[in-house]
This record gives structure tokens, sequence and C-alpha cells, in this order.
């Protein structure tokens, strides 16, 4: 029968027997416009000659003449799930962009399994190369031209968008890539694979080991890893994760690896991953918030 399921992923999608994708969880999109609460404008444009999109975010601007930081957001979904133009990445986002007082970039990568890993991680190093076409205000996009500091660029993300923002972080170094100058990594309850195959990295990536021997879940064993250039790192971690002992794991990767004295750590206790997105009335949301913006605006 074409509704036969193949594989099944729980709490992500399943596979049926007619090549169909039926996903467990499907994002809410709303449209970009003015946050009634901070006053972020936010618009979507299309950063990629593959039609990706992204999601700007623009705070209140009181200095046209000064250019504030600006924040690339790659969200989590284990790359197959989770949308930037979705309400809960709208309230975090509008948020962070309003308290740090930055432009805020999120990209809408294609997901998977449609699309086979590694698009996602080729759409989202494909916008940081748009982005720094906007070096020296030439670029398409007038709110960056006229109000993003690209010497100032922080890459963030949570889950599978912090595996994302790494990656990118490394690319941009290996590449030398030029217009942007990656200053911090701020890296959320991150995913970086288990020791052993993941099954459903392994279905999404075929090509991949989908282990410790690949690199884009194992820094150590990425021969580009020492080309990341940035001034900082912030990992944030959760007590109760599951994906927690990898975010020490890469935690002490990047230290052994020059990263020692420019890596901070915070963990909130007694939270689960990506709470912040899930549970906005936790009380443990305003420090969270307030140490991601701290590590933004202070050098």
């Amino acid at each position: 029968m074409a509704s036969e399921i193949t594989h099944d992923f729980p709490g992500f999608f399943k596979v049926l027997k007619d090549g169909r994708i039926e996903r467990y969880l499907n994002s809410d999109f709303v449209p970009p416009g003015i946050d009634e609460e901070t006053g972020i404008q936010t618009k979507d444009v299309v950063v990629s000659s593959s039609g990706v999109k992204a999601r700007i975010f623009l705070p209140k601007i009181d200095d046209p003449s000064k250019k504030l930081p600006l924040v690339i957001h790659y969200h989590g979904g284990g790359f197959c799930i989770g949308s930037a133009l979705s309400a809960s990445f709208k309230t975090f986002l509008s948020a962070l962009s309003s308290q740090a007082n930055v432009v805020a970039i999120s990209v809408e990568y294609r997901l998977a399994p449609e699309n086979l890993l590694p698009i996602a991680y080729d759409d989202c190093y494909a916008a940081l190369q748009w982005i720094a076409g906007h070096s020296g205000g030439g670029g398409p996009e007038p709110w960056l031209n006229q109000h993003a500091d690209l010497n100032r660029v922080i890459l963030a993300g949570e889950s599978a968008g912090a595996n994302l923002a790494h990656y990118v972080g490394v690319q941009a170094g290996a590449k030398s890539l030029t217009g942007v100058n990656i200053s911090k990594l701020l890296i959320i309850h991150p995913f970086f694979g288990s020791n052993d195959p993941d099954p459903i990295y392994i279905y999404m990536y075929p090509s991949s080991p989908g282990n410790n021997d690949e690199p884009k879940l194992n820094p150590g064993v990425d021969p580009e890893l020492k080309k990341l250039k940035c001034e900082k790192i912030m990992v944030c971690l959760a007590e109760k994760d599951f994906l927690k002992s990898r975010g020490v794991f890469y935690c002490e990767i990047m230290r052994k690896n020059g990263w020692d004295e420019k890596l901070e750590l915070y963990e909130t206790k007694g939270e689960e991953h990506c709470f912040y997105l899930f549970n906005p009335r936790s009380p443990n949301l305003a420090p969270l918030i307030k140490t991601m913006v701290d590590f933004i605006k202070f050098d």
C-alpha cells in the first residue's frame, strides 16, 4: 500500500512507501511585520540562487549613522523540521535583537530528507556569502547596507542550528571568505551527533558515517577546525538536555584546539533541550536571554 511506512523517526518524520514525507511537527509560519512588544521590524529576503529565504530583524534605529552588530542565526530542528519563519523564532529573535540592539537574520535553509544533507550546510554557507556581498554597502538589501556592521558578525544557532553555525564559521575561515568578520559564535544546546552511527542523520546524509568519523559531527577530526577565526565562543547547555554530553564534548574539543581562554560555558539548571523556545513562562528564560545578550554586547 502507498501509505505503508518504510522509515519512521519519531518526533521528526516518517517516510511512506510512495515516497511521501509526513512530519510529526509542522511549523506555524507567521508573516513579517512589526512586533508590537519590542518594536522590531522584520522582512523576508531571498539569499541564494536556489531560492533560499531569510528573515531580517531590525531594531529601532536611534542613530542612522551608527551601524549595529549582525547576528546570523540558523534554526534547530534536526535539519528536517522547524522554520526561521515560525512564531517561536520570531519571538526569540525579536527579544534578542531588541535587548542586544543588533540586526539579526535567520536563514530558512532547505530541509531534509527532501533535500538530502549536505544541502542545509551548503545553503547556510551560501547565505553567509550573500551577506558578505553587502560589504561596502553595495549589496541588494538596504537594511544590511545601511544598518549592519559586517566587521562584528555573530554566528548563532540552537541544536542542529548550532552545528550549522559552527560549520559555517569553519568554512568561512577555510575558504578565506572576505566581506565579513566573524567575531563570535553563540552555540546553544548543540547537536554534534554521538559516538555511534545516528540512523536519522545517515538517512538524511547517506554519504556520511553519521558518527565520530564525520567532521561535521566531531570537530576534533575536522582538518579545517583551526581555520575557524572568531574571538569568542559561548556554549549554552541545559542540565536535563539529552544532548548535553555532546555539548560538553564540543567544549572539550574547542578548548584543546586553541579556544580555552576564549570559550564561555553557561548551563541552565533543571531545564531540557531548547526549553526557551517551548516554555516561554520558564523562570530560567530571562537569565538565559540576558546571558546571550551580554555575550553579544560586550567584548
